[in-house]
């Protein structure tokens, strides 16, 4: 058998609504040289009985006999993985048909070591579709990382030596994909997002960043300082919405230090990150917050351009 150029990775828990349609666009992809790894982490329902229904050669269905969670279910699924890339794809969301082909397009070329994309949300009470506003270039990417994740998970595609070398790690539940793209930053691998749209992401009540936020919001903050840190900045200064006059105080300071760190942020991710500074307050005042952010975005992005000559 001819050894596959990608490796999908698919984690499985009681997805028995939605798996079979995220493993058939797998599946009607026009790039066809991949492997499908899907292993069911000790699923209750019949998620296992759809996986095994699917008799594609390239499908590798493992199921273990107890859960184990989501950190150990993706180290195991790299573990697996012998493809040169690997890409993701979560048991609940559909790839478009020529997702993989695009990616390993943009990766073969050498354009970044992991990459994301645009992507498409639908919710499944509502029936409402949107489409995704992303942030494209390394320098973005990096910097958002310090408030956000600016990635779309399930789209990732990269070197595999990366994820084999970077694995997951314990206690970063609800948060473990984001303290790896710090970790992956840190060491210096290029990221992007591509603007063409390569899946729809699914909204619906049974998802764990759904059902559990407030248990996940400590370990994001605490990822956030860390990342921070790592770039040699403060972690004190970290974005978050603080009172007008300690804002100007700290929220520049903060964008010019990133502004040094990472070159080339551009103007809408700086206003982006100025944002997270700034209460929501009501709309009397919107206007004024607005002009602050746009004077503060302005001068940091004008800031890191003359000091990246």
């Amino acid at each position: 058998m001819e050894t596959p150029l990608i490796s999908v990775l698919m984690p499985a828990y009681n997805s028995e609504k939605y798996i079979a349609e995220a493993i058939q666009s797998v599946l009607n992809q026009t790039y066809k040289n991949f492997e499908l790894h899907i292993i069911d982490d000790g699923s209750s329902d019949g998620t296992f009985a759809i996986i095994d229904s699917f008799n594609d050669p390239r499908i590798v269905k493992t199921r273990a006999p107890q859960n184990r969670g989501l950190v150990a279910t993706r180290n195991a699924l790299i573990e697996q993985a012998r493809g040169k890339y690997i890409a993701y794809l979560d048991n609940d969301d559909v790839a478009f048909p020529n997702r993989l082909e695009k990616q390993l397009e943009f990766l073969e070329a050498k354009k970044a070591d992991i990459c994301s994309g645009a992507y498409q949300t639908f919710n499944q009470e509502t029936g409402e579709r949107r489409n995704s506003k992303q942030r494209y270039t390394d320098s973005d990417i990096r910097a958002l990382i310090s408030v956000y994740c600016p990635l779309c998970n399930p789209a990732v595609m990269g070197r595999t030596e990366i994820f084999k070398k970077f694995p997951y790690h314990p206690g970063n539940d609800h948060a473990e994909d984001y303290s790896l793209w710090q970790e992956i930053a840190l060491a210096g691998y290029r990221f992007a997002n591509i603007k063409d749209k390569l899946i729809t992401y699914r909204i619906h009540p049974q998802q764990i960043s759904r059902v559990q936020n407030s248990s996940a919001a400590t370990i994001f903050d605490r990822c956030r300082a860390d990342y921070v840190r790592g770039l040699g900045i403060d972690p004190t200064l970290c974005p978050h919405k603080i009172p007008f006059i300690q804002r100007l105080a700290l929220a520049p300071q903060f964008l010019i230090q990133l502004n040094k760190k990472i070159r080339g942020i551009s103007f809408s991710a700086n206003y982006q990150i100025y944002a997270r500074f700034q209460p929501k307050g009501n709309l009397l005042w919107k206007p004024f917050t607005r002009l602050e952010r746009l004077i503060v975005a302005i001068f940091s992005t004008i800031y890191g351009r003359r000091n990246s000559n």
